[in-house]
């Protein structure tokens, strides 16, 4: 069993030689970067969505990369299908009631969960995504690049924000 992560500055895992250190560490880099997006900013600053034609925010973002997480991991992975959504009225939006102390623990949690998962399987085990066959392998590149897409969107929202660039 994975010991929790304590989250720290993020580390860039460039000189890992291992394929699956590599994988690891750059999924929790991405998983850092994250947070330290949404460090320092008040509660209004992270569910604000200052891109009006956008139901981005920070925090929707936090939500949503948490019910990726289960997606990904315990659902598609390990098979799981009794895993249902955390927020069935969506992620992104409704946040006027959204605790992000909370929230931010249940993200922490499925990011945990999902270590826990992966370190039970090899890189060329499958879990099952749309009666498909997808090795873990894929599931950590797709995570890779989901959590790479959504902090580019979070960096341009910090920005927007309160003009922090580069977190």
């Amino acid at each position: 069993m994975a010991d929790e992560v304590e989250y720290q500055p993020r580390v860039r895992p460039t000189y890992a030689r291992d394929e699956r250190e590599l994988l690891d560490r750059w999924l929790d880099f991405h998983r850092a970067t994250l947070q330290a997006k949404c460090e320092g900013l008040t509660d209004r600053q992270r569910k604000d969505r200052p891109i009006a034609q956008s139901e981005l925010s920070l925090h929707g973002l936090v939500r949503h990369l948490t019910e990726t997480e289960r997606n990904w991991f315990q659902r598609v992975l390990l098979h799981d299908a009794t895993q249902s959504q955390i927020w069935p009225d969506g992620a992104l939006v409704p946040l006027d009631e959204a605790n992000w102390e909370d929230d931010l623990e249940v993200w922490r949690a499925e990011c945990d969960a999902s270590r826990r998962a992966a370190e039970s399987h090899s890189l060329d085990d499958f879990g099952l995504w749309r009666d498909k066959q997808i090795s873990l392998r894929s599931i950590y590149l797709h995570m890779i690049q989901e959590y790479a897409r959504h902090n580019g969107h979070a960096d341009l929202i910090r920005e927007l924000e309160d003009g922090a660039v580069g977190l």
